[in-house]
């Protein structure tokens, strides 16, 4: 076993053990006790392939022995970017096997430069992968780039995933508290940061919430999220726990996402508001009075319109609003016995897995009373044991009584329920996708005749927030897009509205107020041109 230096620790490890809070299976025991006691029933399902647990197992164990036949172990790394195929749900299971910790959080709106220093950085043995995935894999030679990665010992394709196992069964990796999942997200400077989980820390959330919403055997659980996002990786958890069946945002060609939530039965769907609000759109333009067996709707990232609550509750389902962090799962959340009023203005009380406490942004080792805002603090069983090989950063994001500093201001009702007042840090999420607007104004800050830029958040009514960017120098959008582009800034994280100007709002140490930049734009004092930046045709 390659060791990792972690946040775990035995004694508090033993509470929650004897809390109940963990428990002594990994990921691969789950779903091998599954196999073993239901093996015909659906298990996970793509837009290309359906398999029950028997023949998942098999997949799983292919995948693993394959693994152990590269000489890949416990404690290696390997990483996935690749689309939402259950090859990766399968490689994941197949590390949990073998106790290799697995990396599926590489987005598509990466470019191949941004991937391979991810690789490097983790030191990964193996690569999951497919064809044209990517920002601009088209326009590179990615098979050539990786031989910058001096770790990567063996390259997967859905072409050539193993599908035969080729051992004996082994004994099963068999510690849940070992490192199984490596997740990159970012804090304020837009730097990736990687968190680490294990097992346990990612299913003592997915208990509370199995447990809460009622899933069982019979749920059909679809993540709206790719699984490049931790939001799936929620939804994997649960689907673990509670036995039913999991599927993927992974659609037949031509079929819409409400028609693949007909389509495949699903009960329990995970998203974003964007999500829901356009699969409503979609829904209502074609007068459909049910969306499918659907009963529950869980929603993270931004708050839930009430025009989006009353259009689910109207037709049955259950809107569950969410609240959580790559480093905690979805810790908060509304319970299905809640009032409407709860569904819409908060992110409700979650379960034990996790504690909240709200703190004085200014003395973050300072306690508030219930109804004052400040910054969310929290931990339990749910937190992630740090931050992969970056302890000045694990450091900065707790407080002096260990509760991981969320950089979101919020407070707590008279019921305990939390609400979210908005964020301390600087990020833009545009539905659902985290934009970090000091990489854009760095690369403005690169030609030559803008002297100052600030990216900054517009509120959109679909997306949540699109990017507007502000630039004291002579250049047209246009002119600015393309200088983007040729910097490699990814096309997911374009700016969306541009504003030219001759000065900047600016706190008494000479920092940009983008909030004040935000309320401008919202009382029309700023008007901001709409952009959209479009790649030149090949010639």
């Amino acid at each position: 076993m390659r060791p990792f230096l972690t946040l775990h620790d035995p004694a508090t490890a033993r509470g929650y053990y004897d809390n109940g809070l963990w428990h002594g299976e990994t990921f691969y025991h789950l779903m091998a006790r599954h196999a073993a006691m239901r093996p015909d029933d659906h298990a996970l399902r793509d837009g290309r392939l359906r398999l029950d647990w028997r023949a998942l197992k098999t997949r799983v164990d292919a995948f693993a022995d394959d693994l152990r036949n590269q000489d890949i172990v416990a404690g290696d790394r390997i990483s996935l970017w690749m689309s939402n195929r259950i090859e990766a749900v399968i490689a994941f299971l197949g590390c949990s096997r073998e106790g290799v910790a697995c990396n599926p959080s590489l987005h598509r709106s990466y470019t191949c430069g941004e991937i391979i220093e991810l690789l490097q950085e983790l030191g990964v043995k193996a690569l999951v992968t497919e064809p044209g995935w990517g920002a601009d894999r088209a326009s590179k030679d990615f098979d050539a780039m990786l031989k910058d990665v001096s770790t990567l010992t063996k390259l997967y394709t859905p072409d050539d995933f193993p599908t035969e196992t080729i051992a004996a069964e082994p004994e099963p990796h068999a510690n849940p508290d070992s490192i199984a999942y490596l997740a990159f997200t970012s804090g304020t400077t837009g730097r990736p940061k990687c968190v680490m989980h294990s097992s346990n820390t990612l299913l003592a959330n997915a208990r509370d919430l199995a447990r809460d919403w009622k899933l069982d055997l019979n749920s059909v659980i679809l993540s709206l999220s790719p699984l490049s996002h931790h939001i799936a990786w929620v939804a994997m958890a649960q689907w673990l726990v509670s036995g039913g069946e999991l599927v993927t945002d992974d659609p037949p060609k031509d079929v819409s996402r409400l028609d693949w939530i007909v389509e495949t039965g699903a009960t329990y769907v995970m998203g974003v508001p964007t999500h829901a609000m356009d699969i409503l759109a979609e829904q209502k333009k074609r007068g459909m009075a049910r969306m499918g067996n659907v009963r529950t709707f869980y929603m993270a990232g931004s708050p839930i319109p009430e025009v989006v609550a009353k259009a689910f509750v109207d037709q049955g389902i259950a809107p569950q609003n969410i609240y959580g962090m790559t480093e905690c799962s979805s810790h908060q959340y509304t319970h299905p016995d809640d009032p409407p009023e709860i569904w819409v203005s908060t992110c409700g009380r979650g379960g034990p897995a996790y504690s909240v406490k709200i703190w004085d942004v200014e003395n973050p080792d300072r306690e508030l009373p219930q109804g004052e805002t400040g910054e969310i603090g929290g931990k339990g069983a749910a937190m992630m044991l740090g931050y992969y090989g970056n302890q000045a950063a694990t450091e900065k994001t707790f407080n002096r009584h260990g509760y991981l500093m969320s950089g979101d201001l919020g407070s707590f009702d008279e019921h305990g329920n939390l609400r979210i007042e908005g964020r301390a840090k600087d990020l833009i999420i545009r539905g659902g996708h985290n934009i970090h607007p000091s990489r854009i104004e760095a690369l403005a800050l690169t030609h030559p005749t803008v002297e100052k830029a600030a990216a900054f958040a517009v509120p959109d009514e679909r997306l949540g927030e699109r990017v507007c960017l502000a630039i004291i120098g002579d250049i047209a959008a246009a002119e600015m897009l393309a200088h983007l582009a040729a910097e490699e800034l990814s096309k997911y994280d374009m700016p969306e509205w541009f504003l030219s100007v001759e000065s900047l709002p600016l706190t008494a140490s000479g920092k940009i107020l983008k909030r004040e930049l935000t309320e401008m734009v919202k009382r029309g004092e700023l008007a901001p041109e709409q952009v959209r930046y479009t790649a030149p045709k090949a010639s």
